[in-house]
């Protein structure tokens, strides 16, 4: 089967080629007109955990651009998947495999990728994101890990890439608390690799993926894939944080965090914790 009858399969994920082998991921197009953010139901969580692999396999694909339409980048998960993987054993053991995949994969896929945040960033948009081989940010973006808002750990991609990018420090005051924090902010404490104008963003982004798509392939590749194995390092400590996310979806505490979020007000969470 060609690489584009397989992109011609996602429904979720819009995918434009662009000359010299750049090839654009573009999350909420369908959610834009709507003037909704990108959330990720089951079907953008399932097709953000694979389009890397099939990435990586296509030979015309040079550099991959993700970024979000409308209104911000992405607004993590949709309420329902949440609820369905917080009561049904089998959905919340397919999601946890996504969520698995999808780190691993945009870490393992060859081909260099540039993110472009704009607005909310959140979720498991974040998380390809932030383990983006260029992240830009704009200003005014608000990058958020909504976990502990809803009752969970902080699983995802944030054990194995916020305490390398931006210190342990400011990791644990982001990720416990859940604060926002700010495309400028992010560069700053080297959360993101840079942070431009909102409308100086996507341009920056097609030129940033020019100047990899022109330069040595091999050597870029090869670059991307000593440097992640940092990451790779970090495994363990990944795969522990999503078992603990995971255990969480079982739990009370996420309960209150969909109520709270459903009815747009403060989580009162259960002071007292069984161990």
């Amino acid at each position: 089967m060609s690489t584009d009858n397989v992109y011609a399969a996602y429904r979720s994920l819009t995918l434009n080629r662009h000359p010299n082998g750049i090839l654009e991921i573009v999350m909420g197009a369908s959610q834009s007109a709507n003037k909704k953010l990108s959330t990720a139901d089951h079907n953008l969580h399932r097709e953000l955990s694979t389009i890397w692999t099939d990435i990586d396999r296509d030979p015309e694909v040079r550099v991959a651009i993700i970024r979000g339409e409308g209104k911000g980048f992405s607004a993590g998960g949709d309420l329902g998947l949440v609820e369905d993987m917080a009561n049904d054993f089998s959905v919340r053991a397919r999601v946890w495999r996504e969520a698995r995949d999808l780190v691993y994969n945009v870490i393992n896929c060859s081909k260099p990728v540039v993110s472009a945040m704009h607005g909310p960033a959140v979720g498991a948009g974040l998380v390809a994101g932030l383990l983006a081989d260029v992240s830009i940010a704009s200003h005014d973006a608000r990058i958020i890990d909504g976990h502990t808002r809803l009752g969970v750990a902080a699983g995802d991609h944030a054990a194995i890439v916020w305490p390398l990018l931006c210190g342990m420090a400011k990791a644990k005051y982001y990720l416990m608390l859940c604060e926002a924090v700010s495309g400028q902010e992010a560069e700053r404490i080297g959360l993101v690799s840079l942070s431009v104008p909102q409308d100086q963003l996507v341009p920056k982004a097609f030129e940033v993926a020019g100047k990899l798509a022109a330069g040595s392939q091999t050597a870029i590749r090869w670059t991307k894939y000593a440097l992640n194995n940092w990451l790779r390092l970090a495994g363990p400590t990944f795969d522990s944080s999503l078992a603990l996310e995971f255990m969480g979806f079982s739990g009370p505490d996420v309960k209150e965090g969909i109520a709270s979020l459903r009815e747009k007000r403060n989580p009162s969470f259960d002071p007292n914790c069984p161990f």
